[in-house]
């Protein structure tokens, strides 16, 4: 454990001055909090540790330093250059990159409140957040938690006792087995006993680790294996409870704030059913579903709940709501949520500031007649994750080019991030880049800011999700407010495939690869006559060119599965400068010819509507990748004379790839089911995979042997790595 090394020190100065320029111009305080007044003669905390990383750790250094409290950051070995530790006040190291011997290392942590001499820890969310043997040491050594009580964190942590006081307190809540589940065979018997489809979950658990559903007993059995593996890992404890599934509900949940004296309001609601594998992608607040008398019967059972059991901090309440209206309890989460800006925006008061002043021991400022709801906020989090694998499987790399898209309006869109360009990426914490959150007057607005802010918004270096998140915000379910916490696999029943095109925007990114293409062969015969350039002198002026969308799924032909290749003519004017492009006789687009393609984002109009499209790589061949309503498209384009001689090419074989087992994403190999040698049946379990403490189990995509074993119990794999062979 040690204070900022010589390196460290003159890299936080190097670097401190622009971190703290982008650090501060995230978004207006003033105008968000419109409902908050800070008061500099109300006594508050010298210095609080922030026992995180990431966003969140900035998120909370960002309030305290608005309210002239200081700041001590914590930090693994491998995070020695991010950037929370960069803003906070003071930085120190506590252990080596997995979490166990860093963030979660109690001891560690504690000798580090002692030597900084900070009066007070805000946990954040996830790690040490609901530890209540992290609360109660700090509380013997007279450090505030900023925090519930560990009456109220124990009493709501434990799903079983929650489901308990939530009887007692007259909520709503969902059938199920008042216990803990034995083993595999009880689970089976008990998933009998409430009815198809039932929910097996941790205890203990949050964060939609450790939870598996079930429709059948087969489903029953294997859940429960790896609910139990996943909730060791991620909460060192393994019990599970099962209860009954709810169909096609949605997942709503009431902000509460509750003070030391008895006081308690709720902050409305956020709709968070946008889900995959439990764990939220989209939210927004409000809810298109909830009207006023249930945002208040909600409201109104979420703050009995949170007086039952003394609550005295920031908390949130989880519903599963059914298309009738009728209201469940799910669990409460007894920390500052992930999502919580969203809250923020429509009422106005900052969260974290008001945790800060409740744990020093003030009263609310706010009764609940106070709280407004005023416009609309959408959350997507941003993850480095591979939207086309299940959704979303972890990814891992370095931010090679990085620029968030707050310019586009300080005031309604908002990056909580703990990243930024050259930060990596790895497979010890969770994948989160940003939470990207845009504000509207409605919820037209908010979306439209939304779509604007994510196609601005540039990632470089490595796979993240911002392709499904673009498509979700438009598509029309979405748009209409018809979702639930099944919306994924209803809307995507094969998986996310990318952009889905219709012949118009199919036309349109055609135009714009076309003009690129074109662009980059004028630029470069400016500079150098190249003649090999598939391109004849003649031809100047006037184009023949082959654009090939073949290699992107989402826009293949579905009647006769011919390779999907767009003609086009397209004409160049030197006097004006003007791109014309035509498909079929029919002009499709003008577009200005010199503008440049280093510009990190390219804006096209045609006809109304304006694309940004940013410009990932482009090749004199005619190869291009083009992000294009947030999917990134792989598209050739060629001279007629190139594409003839491309029709008499044989085609490449085929290799078999279900007889290759790849590893979906970087992750730890947790268990290996065969031997080589061994008869595989398909869709048997081979290995299992464990990435950001998920577990996923590799099947076999077909029948065969194993033939080769390239990886061991407790390796660690990349993505896209062989791991078995079959013959």
């Amino acid at each position: 454990m040690i204070l900022l090394n010589t390196r460290q020190f003159f890299n936080h100065l190097i670097y401190n001055n622009v971190k703290t320029i982008i650090f501060s111009r995230k978004f207006s305080t003033k105008s968000l909090y419109f409902a908050d007044k800070f008061d500099p003669n109300e006594e508050r905390f010298n210095k609080v540790l922030i026992a995180n990383r990431g966003e969140i750790a900035c998120r909370v250094i960002r309030t305290c330093k608005s309210m002239g409290i200081k700041t001590v950051a914590i930090y693994s070995e491998i995070d020695s250059r991010a950037l929370h530790v960069q803003h906070a006040d003071e930085a120190y190291c506590v252990g080596p990159a997995p979490s166990g011997q860093s963030y979660l290392n109690v001891d560690v942590i504690l000798d580090v409140i002692r030597k900084s001499g900070a009066e007070a820890v805000h946990p954040g969310y996830g790690f040490l957040s609901e530890n209540t043997d992290f609360a109660q040491k700090l509380s013997d050594m007279g450090i505030v938690f900023v925090g519930p009580n560990s009456h109220s964190v124990h009493a709501m942590g434990d799903k079983i006792e929650s489901k308990l006081i939530a009887n007692k307190a007259k909520v709503n809540t969902i059938p199920g087995f008042e216990g803990v589940i034995k083993d595999a065979e009880h689970c089976v018997q008990l998933a009998r006993e409430i009815g198809y489809p039932v929910m097996i979950k941790a205890s203990a658990g949050g964060g939609g680790k450790g939870m598996r559903m079930a429709y059948n007993d087969q489903e029953a059995f294997e859940g429960f294996r790896f609910s139990k593996n996943e909730a060791m890992s991620s909460f060192n404890d393994d019990r599970l409870l099962i209860e009954k599934f709810i169909e096609e509900p949605r997942h709503i949940e009431i902000q509460v704030l509750c003070d030391k004296h008895g006081n308690g309001i709720y902050l409305n609601e956020r709709e968070c059913s946008i889900q995959r594998r439990n764990q939220k992608v989209i939210e927004e607040a409000p809810s298109t579903f909830v009207d006023p008398e249930l945002r208040k019967a909600m409201g109104e059972q979420a703050i009995a709940l949170a007086k039952n059991v003394g609550y005295d901090s920031a908390g949130t309440v989880e519903f599963l709501v059914d298309k009738n209206k009728n209201f469940y309890f799910l669990e409460m989460n007894t920390r500052l949520q992930v999502e919580h800006p969203i809250t923020e925006y429509i009422c106005g008061i900052d969260i974290v500031h008001h945790m800060l002043r409740v744990a020093k021991g003030h009263k609310l400022r706010h009764r609940q007649e106070d709280v407004q709801l005023r416009g609309w906020a959408i959350e997507s989090r941003v993850y480095a994750e591979n939207p086309y694998k299940n959704f979303g499987l972890p990814s891992i790399g370095r931010l090679t080019r990085y620029c968030e898209p707050t310019f586009i309006d300080s005031n309604n869109v908002r990056c909580d991030s703990g990243v930024i360009e050259g930060s990596d990426i790895n497979i010890y914490y969770d994948p989160l880049i940003c939470k990207l959150i845009t504000y509207g007057n409605d919820r037209k607005e908010a979306l439209s800011t939304m779509a604007k802010s994510l196609d601005n918004y540039v990632i470089r270096g490595l796979i993240h999700n911002i392709p499904l998140l673009r498509d979700i915000i438009t598509e029309p379910n979405f748009v209409d407010g018809h979702i639930d916490t099944k919306y994924l696999p209803r809307i995507y029943p094969d998986g996310f495939k990318g952009r889905q095109m219709n012949d118009e925007r199919i036309r349109d990114l055609t135009s714009i690869a076309v003009s690129i293409f074109l662009r980059k062969f004028y630029r470069s015969k400016h500079y150098v006559e190249n003649d090999t350039i598939p391109l004849d002198e003649d031809s100047i002026k006037k184009h023949t060119l082959f654009v090939d969308l073949s290699e992107n799924l989402n826009i293949q032909q579905n009647d006769d599965q011919q390779q999907k290749v767009i003609k086009t003519d397209v004409e160049f004017n030197e006097l004006t400068n003007q791109f014309k492009i035509y498909i079929d006789n029919e002009l499709i687009a003008e577009f200005p010819s010199n503008f440049s393609l280093a510009k990190l984002t390219l804006d096209f109009q045609i006809d109304k509507k304006i694309y940004t499209v940013q410009l990932i790589s482009v090749n004199h061949d005619g190869y291009c990748q083009i992000q294009f309503e947030g999917t990134i498209f792989n598209i050739r384009v060629m001279s007629e004379k190139a594409y003839n001689y491309l029709q008499i090419i044989p085609p490449k074989p085929k290799i078999d790839a279900r007889k290759i087992i790849k590893s979906p994403m970087p992750g730890v190999v947790k268990s290996i089911a065969v031997n080589v040698g061994d008869e595989v049946n398909e869709g048997q379990e081979l290995c299992v995979i464990e990435a950001m403490k998920m577990q996923n189990s590799m099947i076999a995509e077909s029948n065969g042997i194993v033939k080769k074993i390239n990886c061991k119990i407790n390796d660690t794999v990349e993505g896209e790595q062989i791991l078995l062979q079959l013959e």
